[in-house]
């Protein structure tokens, strides 16, 4: 049969390879036509129609900065569609792009397949139209999703998170703490991880943050995790400290601590036990954190806390006002969000976590709660992978 997978950005490539890899096993004469990176690359044995580095633009201003080119990707996906005319088009994660082309896709009378389900509880509801217009089935990886979706007529279903066997499989294989020093000329001292994010425009305004709150800490070792699509000179420009490429997970599960970008990172954060603080500065303007909280119809950000978090069904302003009053968040790692997104406020939070104590206790308990409730028997990717296979 014939397979067409589209992914824009990193994290999706890896999820999106790990499907392929299922696939073939079940069908061995598969042909596989995507979108994505490297890791699809490796998976499918060809290179990408397009390459996820020319397509991972987020947010509006910088999509429309880049929209000729993002017209261009969308133009050249639905001419592959058509001369291809696949058995199944699979989608992950990257809705803005991705419904278009289920659209286009369903117009066509081609099988269209969600996996990683668009985060509409968190924003841009209005999209729950697409998904049940355009998609044939949705996949889950986040546990409390399908209950959300089914309150609102659509069938979605939790196949596992693909974040936890892929980090028990990378750990599985990483160095020891000595070879990994050694191996990237690092001294036998504490390491904190600055991750700052796969994008530049992620990079650009949490790096400088990040690289204050480090300097506060003479007495770490830090070291900033290289996305592999960015060029090292964009680290230069906001840090001096050493920058490591390709091997994000490998450096936060020997670091103490982290300072980690909000997204997948702090997931696998979490699965490979580094403490953290969770940052997303984007823009520092209060009123942009007010329209953000108002916007928001969570009361978490970051995946640690939307899964194992203690606080359910609250907003996030009465999330602020509980902590208030209790000074308990109910949260397992701290958020510091736009204009808190502070030197100073992120390095409150970071000092505690560094030391032996309650509040590094208390994440890491969190953590081993974040785990059990992903827990699956089988592979997300094999689940997705024998879905999508038996339907034909």
């Amino acid at each position: 049969m014939k397979y067409f997978f589209s992914a824009g950005e990193a994290s999706g490539d890896l999820h999106a390879s790990q499907v392929i890899r299922e696939l073939l096993k079940l069908d061995s004469k598969a042909e596989i036509t995507f979108l994505g990176g490297d890791s699809m690359a490796a998976a499918a044995g060809k290179s990408p129609l397009i390459h996820y580095e020319r397509m991972a633009y987020m947010g509006f201003i910088d999509v429309a900065r880049h929209l000729p080119e993002v017209l261009g990707n969308l133009a050249k996906a639905k001419e592959a569609i058509r001369e291809m005319r696949p058995d199944a088009l699979v989608l992950v994660d990257y809705p803005g792009f991705n419904l278009k082309l289920a659209k286009y896709a369903k117009s066509l009378g081609i099988k269209v397949y969600y996996y990683i389900a668009p985060k509409l509880w968190a924003w841009k509801e209005y999209r729950l139209k697409q998904l049940k217009a355009y998609v044939d089935r949705v996949f889950s990886i986040l546990p409390f999703e399908p209950a959300w979706f089914a309150e609102r007529g659509l069938k979605v279903e939790y196949v596992g998170n693909p974040s936890v066997e892929e980090v028990d499989e990378s750990l599985a294989r990483i160095s020891s703490r000595g070879d990994f020093l050694a191996g990237h000329g690092l001294a036998d001292r504490p390491i904190l991880a600055l991750v700052p994010g796969s994008r530049v425009g992620e990079i650009t305004a949490n790096l400088p943050v990040m690289d204050a709150v480090a300097k506060r800490h003479p007495e770490m070792q830090t070291v900033v995790a290289g996305a592999p699509s960015v060029k090292s000179d964009l680290y230069r420009q906001f840090t001096d400290f050493p920058v490591i490429n390709g091997a994000t997970l490998e450096l936060m599960a020997h670091a103490r601590g982290a300072l980690v970008t909000s997204g997948t990172a702090s997931l696998e954060c979490a699965l490979a036990g580094a403490p953290q603080v969770v940052c997303y500065r984007a823009v520092g303007w209060k009123w942009a954190h007010d329209i953000f909280v108002h916007i928001l119809k969570i009361p978490y950000c970051s995946l640690p806390n939307l899964i194992g978090g203690k606080i359910d069904r609250l907003t996030r302003r009465e999330v602020n006002r509980e902590a208030a009053k209790t000074g308990v968040r109910g949260c397992v790692v701290p958020e510091m969000l736009v204009h808190n997104c502070t030197p100073e406020n992120v390095d409150r939070q970071l000092s505690g976590l560094l030391v032996d104590g309650l509040a590094r206790d208390e994440q890491l308990k969190g953590y081993a709660e974040v785990r059990r409730r992903l827990a699956t028997e089988v592979s997300a990717a094999a689940t997705v992978a024998r879905h999508i296979y038996s339907d034909f």
